[in-house]
């Protein structure tokens, strides 16, 4: 039986392996898949889109916490601070931020606007002021 086996071409091995290749073919394009599903969703694994947006958002962020105390420094040279953290406290929470705006402590310098962001955080770090 051997000695028929050493008679057959390579195209005839070759067709006898054909199964063969079928199984190992769709046992890798199913590992393929596997490893996708598992690394995007549980690996961590992100598009260089999401993790554009992602590292956008952290140096937002970043920013924001940076500016914040500047805001604060800002307000520290409001003669009238005394009265205007009273006035902020009283305020509801949601328009917190813009008192803070309007009060120009979150324009920072060089700039033409306040920042709302910053506004926002700020107001967080003054509410803190006497606790």
């Amino acid at each position: 039986m051997e000695h028929n086996q050493k008679k057959l071409g390579w195209r005839q091995r070759w067709d006898h392996l054909l199964s063969t290749k079928k199984v190992v073919f769709w046992f890798a394009v199913g590992a393929v898949a596997l490893t996708l599903l598992v690394g995007f969703n549980w690996g961590g694994w992100v598009t260089g889109g999401s993790a554009q947006k992602t590292a956008d958002v952290a140096a937002r962020d970043a920013i924001v916490l940076r500016l914040a105390p500047m805001c604060v420094a800002q307000f520290n040279m409001d003669p009238a601070k005394d009265l205007k953290l009273t006035e902020l406290k009283a305020a509801s929470t949601w328009s917190r931020g813009t008192y803070v705006e309007k009060q120009g402590w979150a324009t920072m310098p060089g700039e033409q606007k306040p920042d709302s962001a910053v506004a926002g955080e700020c107001a967080k770090l003054l509410m803190q002021i006497g606790q």
